[in-house]
């Protein structure tokens, strides 16, 4: 069994499902309320859990009814919880997720005790586990924390994912301590854009892994993601099923990578196998709830004559 550590925020989504998206100023009457825990950090925590791995969470939580039942969640999920800092200064983060018939949705996070995780709730994790197979990181927590904890990752020979969303300009020191970067195009793009003007994706991924990067795996939705690594570069067609909600479909997919890769398949097999997990999560509403178990992946792909193992 794999052992991943997720580093990341934790809170709760608050989801109306909308016929269409309010203009400014408008009231859209909804079709439907979900409250339902998310977060990308947590998110990418339960999504590991369902797929087999041993999985620690690092964040924060509050005292208040979030928090407990967001902690609960995590339990409940198989995610190790002893590295999710109680913090009564701040409340649990929320966020406020409008999805369309189209399964479309808009985003407003107000973080929290995101905001407030630490680099030393990192080292006391790390200290503790002495290794782990993988680090996942994402961008709603502070930006000294995530380039913290790539840091000690690599230096513990950890596999370390950067899916960075939502985004933000990243330090270039940052690069060279992250394996495996998971932008959608418009993130990738942005984050070239430091270095220089570029006319294709392939030449912002070129800058990007000159930067010391193993591979970046540029998600593109229906389409399904390519991926720019020294060993293989092409798309990776994704699955056409019936989508309902997007919400937690790109922490899906980078939880399935990293677990992949450190089962040891192919970056191009690990590809095909987050493709899978993504392609089922939007066929079901909830960021977490959504997420799928491994068995549930392992038919999806055997019944359409994929083997990924």
């Amino acid at each position: 069994m794999v052992r991943v550590l997720v580093v990341g925020s934790i809170h709760m989504d608050l989801v109306v499902v909308l016929k269409r998206f309010p203009e400014i100023g408008e009231t859209v009457i909804g079709r439907d309320f979900k409250m339902t825990p998310g977060g990308k950090g947590a998110n990418q925590a339960v999504a590991a859990a369902r797929l087999g791995a041993e999985t620690y969470m690092v964040g924060r939580l509050s005292r208040d009814f979030f928090g407990k039942v967001l902690r609960e969640n995590l339990k409940r999920n198989g995610v190790r919880d002893e590295f999710v800092v109680e913090d009564p200064e701040s409340y649990t983060g929320v966020a406020l997720i409008f999805v369309d018939a189209k399964g479309r949705n808009m985003i407003a996070v107000a973080p929290g005790t995101d905001a407030r995780v630490a680099p030393n709730d990192v080292d006391c994790a790390l200290d503790t586990l002495g290794s782990v197979d993988a680090v996942l990181l994402q961008l709603e927590i502070p930006l000294e924390t995530v380039t913290h904890a790539a840091k000690r990752a690599k230096e513990a020979g950890a596999l370390v994912v950067l899916n960075p969303a939502p985004f933000k300009p990243l330090p270039e020191g940052i690069y060279r301590h992250v394996d495996v970067l998971t932008p959608n195009e418009v993130e990738a793009r942005q984050l070239a854009s430091r270095f220089g003007e570029y006319a294709t994706l392939r030449e912002s991924c070129e800058v990007l892994l000159e930067k010391g990067l193993s591979a970046v795996v540029v998600t593109l939705g229906p389409k399904g993601a390519h991926v720019f690594s020294r060993d293989f570069e092409g798309l990776v067609p994704a699955f056409r099923v019936p989508v309902v909600d997007t919400t937690g479909a790109g922490d899906a997919f980078s939880a399935a990578l990293a677990v992949a890769l450190s089962e040891g398949m192919s970056i191009e097999k690990a590809v095909v196998f987050a493709n899978a997990v993504a392609a089922i999560k939007t066929t079901r509403l909830g960021a977490q709830e959504g997420l799928p178990y491994r068995e549930e992946v392992d038919r999806f792909l055997s019944e359409r004559g994929v083997k990924v193992g």
